[in-house]
């Protein structure tokens, strides 16, 4: 099956009591047994849930996956896997990634004694010397956030096999429609659902989509005895979101690469990060791992300061200046204060994550009109 046909059929089956196409919402929190322990396979939401089981199932299909989990944010899946280790156990991060990771690494983790050492990823020379016995884990975000920075996942994989240890991709900002890391070689795919997959801002989700059966099994009972699950309305809201998200990509691809090209030639601006640029460091990786370059793009004007960013971002009009990305509406964002502002900032600083970079993340609007709003908020 192909991808497009997978994200309407895959692992999907019509409801075998009503033949409803699409399957109900079990808003339920506990289900009837004939006798303690005989049920029909499900006992209580928080374990499992019909309407999640058939969203697990959705991504485990659409990532080439065996298992999938659904988790009530991304967050939460990030959380189940570093749960995955014990104290004293090792991480090596990419150096540019999103804000709330970095957080939920360095001041929640790090207290548990995990040690976490970021480096620029996309650089693989960069990994070897930081390997020892107790690394567990390679954590990488391709392309990254907000940098759109490009890691070799292939080559991640090698490096990791070679010394027995995992490696977790977020695969967010690509979606499986433009890559799919178990295919690469990763043991791990995690997703924030909320973005791209879900694709209406209308949810907050996280997913973890993995081969193994041993690890899922590790992972299942994690969620299950943590409890950070999401709903059956949620469950429902994402599975609708994931029949479209092919169409949807398709033109965040051909939107972002309009808008990138059109800032890259303006004179007011003076950086801009897409990895379809050819002269993108790593452009080649890009083009050899994924099927297009995406809808996320970010800049910096030529001043350089925060006070310029400022006055674009609120000047926008289409483009609405909000927190999160992926959905079909145009959202602009600040980095420095919004989704990294809980990174110090001489670290953002050290991955170009400065105070006049803005993120945008291109929508499915007509693209002239995104571009005659970006011109008149670069004018002011």
């Amino acid at each position: 099956m192909r991808f497009n046909t997978k994200v309407i059929h895959g692992n999907q089956h019509h409801d075998p009591s009503t033949g409803a196409v699409m399957p109900p919402i079990y808003q339920t929190s506990t289900y009837a047994q004939k006798s303690p322990g005989d049920h029909k396979g499900f006992e209580y939401s928080r374990t499992g849930n019909p309407t999640r089981q058939a969203l697990e199932n959705a991504f485990s299909s659409i990532e080439n996956g065996t298992y999938g989990l659904a988790f009530g944010s991304g967050l939460a899946a990030i959380d189940a896997v570093i749960k995955l280790l014990k104290p004293g156990d090792e991480v090596i991060a990419t150096n540019d990634l999103y804000g709330g990771t970095y957080r939920l690494f360095t001041q929640i983790f790090k207290r548990f004694g995990i040690v976490f050492h970021f480096t620029g990823l996309n650089v693989i020379e960069n990994i070897e010397h930081l390997i020892n016995s107790n690394t567990k884990l390679i954590w990488v975000e391709t392309p990254t956030n907000p940098m759109l920075n490009i890691i070799d996942i292939e080559a991640v994989v090698q490096i990791a096999k070679k010394n027995q240890i995992r490696v977790a991709v977020d695969n967010t900002f690509a979606t499986p429609y433009l890559q799919q890391p178990l295919n690469l070689g990763a043991d791990i795919v995690m997703h924030s659902a909320t973005k791209y997959l879900g694709g209406h801002s209308d949810v907050v989700m996280g997913a973890l989509v993995v081969n193994d059966k041993a690890l899922a099994d590790q992972l299942y009972f994690i969620q299950n005895a943590s409890g950070a699950v999401c709903g059956p309305m949620d469950s429902f809201l994402v599975l609708r979101g994931l029949k479209t998200l092919h169409v949807r990509m398709q033109r965040h691809c051909e939107n972002g690469a309009i808008i990138a090209r059109f800032l890259a030639k303006h004179p007011k601006v003076d950086k801009v990060f897409w990895p379809g640029f050819e002269s993108h460091p790593n452009h080649s990786i890009a083009k050899k791992q994924m099927r297009d370059f995406g809808g996320m793009v970010s800049f910096s004007t030529r001043g350089n300061t925060k006070g310029d960013a400022i006055k674009i971002v609120e000047n926008l009009k289409l483009f609405t200046l909000a927190e999160s990305l992926g959905g079909v509406e145009s959202l602009c964002g600040h980095p420095a204060t919004m989704t990294h502002a809980s990174i110090p900032k001489e670290e953002r600083e050290k991955t170009g994550v400065t105070d006049s970079l803005i993120r945008l993340s291109v929508g499915i609007e007509d693209p002239n009109d995104l571009l005659e709003d970006l011109e008149q908020a670069l004018k002011k």
